[in-house]
């Protein structure tokens, strides 16, 4: 069988699966949600709702601030007692909906949760054109469900003179820990193929691929038996490698075709949506579900859980004890520390980890210049120097450097032996010198 992968860079950190073959367990409707209106890429949410209003589950509670951005559901119906600020994982202040519920719509909520029914038969989800489609994944608020957020819409809107060939599925979960996407596709293969035909039909193309790291056997197996008798679909085995499921390493792994600095994943004829992605809308296409909860894992180093959570449900509710040092939303490369356990989960929530291993680094040493980062690289990027620069304020060389293409997988911190915080220093001067590019770009206008 031939194992497909990207050809510059990449690492293989430990994978610490230890919660692949969990079932995936429905977490309770909590009592109160915390529903920031800002939960992905693009413009924030407008709130559509007062305090002493009630909402019903489902029911839409902020809209879409713009294109590029995507409305904010309820997984429980109640009443809104505030809107005001939350603090985000990393301490910030945000906007919110604050909700409350009573028992008795709790339980009305638990047994239409657990009971719901179609509202589309074969029929009608056959009538349904590519931007009806596209309709109902814009108002149920799906965004890209491997950590990046982006809103699905956009995604199958390519702008004009681009045209779409595929449907790429990322389900390689390429991150350590992490094992949702893994157990979504073990437990929901048939359910995942439909919105994957969903998709291909929203994005006008006759290919989808389901592009699976070769770690998650038994996954591959039963979308490949889901997947059998569904022309223009095929299941795509991936090596183990990370950052495996980058958009721009998973689009040349799987057509060969690498997308130009600047462009957008579309400029290669590719359209990237996340298998929990492709779950989210068959729920919202046949069951008319928003999406208002989402799978993640729960690892703390000696067990792991696959969980289904309402959006919104508070941190410190899912954490059992207080037997750790750090919790880390996401997984270890990417994941960031969150700074306090009354923070909401939200859309782009994949993990919360909190095993020690992952709770310290190691003092920094000097730079020995030995270019591990440089090899580990999956953007052909030459790290050292772009810490460097950011770290000395040098942001006109680091635009220069390309530092806009880090993907800031932390593949150069992993393999630095020196430990030193390439990521962090990448990650402030990338952030700083895309906020001087639109500045520029808006001036030019």
């Amino acid at each position: 069988m031939k194992l497909h992968t990207f050809k510059i860079g990449g690492i293989h950190p430990a994978e610490n699966k230890i919660a692949a073959g969990q079932p995936i367990v429905n977490m309770p409707l909590p009592a109160e949600v915390v529903l920031p209106v800002a939960q992905h890429i693009g413009a924030p949410a407008k709130p559509i709702v007062n305090k002493g209003d009630k909402v019903k589950r489902g029911d839409c509670v902020a809209e879409a601030g713009g294109f590029v951005s995507a409305p904010v559901h309820t997984p429980i119906s109640g009443t809104v007692v505030k809107i005001d600020v939350c603090r985000n994982p990393q301490g910030l202040p945000v906007q919110a909906i604050y909700i409350k519920s009573d028992e008795a719509e709790r339980e009305a909520d638990r047994e239409a949760r657990e009971n719901a029914k179609p509202v589309r038969g074969e029929s009608e989800l056959a009538a349904l054109d590519g931007k009806a489609i596209i309709d109902i994944i814009k108002n149920a608020g799906i965004v890209g469900l491997g950590g990046a957020t982006f809103p699905a819409h956009v995604k199958l809107s390519p702008p004009p003179g681009s045209k779409a060939e595929v449907v790429i599925i990322n389900a390689a979960e390429c991150e350590p820990c992490l094992s949702c996407d893994d157990m979504l596709m073990r437990e929901q293969p048939r359910e995942i193929v439909k919105g994957v035909e969903l998709l291909m039909r929203a994005a006008g193309v006759n290919r989808g691929v389901i592009a699976i790291e070769n770690n998650k056997p038994e996954a591959i197996q039963a979308m490949t038996d889901a997947a059998a008798s569904v022309p223009g679909i095929e299941v795509m085995p991936m090596q183990v490698k990370y950052p495996q499921g980058g958009e721009k390493q998973l689009i040349e792994a799987v057509i060969g075709k690498e997308v130009p600095s600047g462009a957008l994943p579309i400029a290669t004829g590719a359209i990237v949506q996340n298998v929990a992605t492709a779950y989210a809308v068959y729920r919202a296409v046949v069951f008319g579900e928003p999406l208002m909860e989402r799978v993640l894992t729960l690892h703390d180093g000696h067990t792991g859980k696959n969980l289904r959570v309402p959006l919104g449900t508070i941190l410190a509710t899912l954490v059992e004890n207080d037997d750790y040092e750090k919790i880390i939303l996401g997984g270890p490369m990417m994941g960031r520390t969150a700074s306090t356990l009354q923070t909401p989960m939200v859309k782009g929530n994949s993990g919360i980890l909190l095993d020690k291993r992952y709770a310290h680094r190691r003092e920094p040493e000097p730079c020995i210049r030995c270019g591990f980062c440089v090899n580990a690289c999956p953007m052909g990027l030459e790290p050292f120097l772009l810490s460097t620069l950011s770290r000395l304020k040098d942001w006109d060389e680091a635009e220069a450097q390309k530092i806009a293409n880090c993907i800031e997988c932390g593949s150069c911190s992993y393999a630095c032996p020196a430990s030193r915080p390439i990521v962090d220093y990448i990650r402030l001067g990338k952030s700083t010198v895309m906020g001087i590019m639109r500045a520029r770009a808006a001036a030019n206008k």
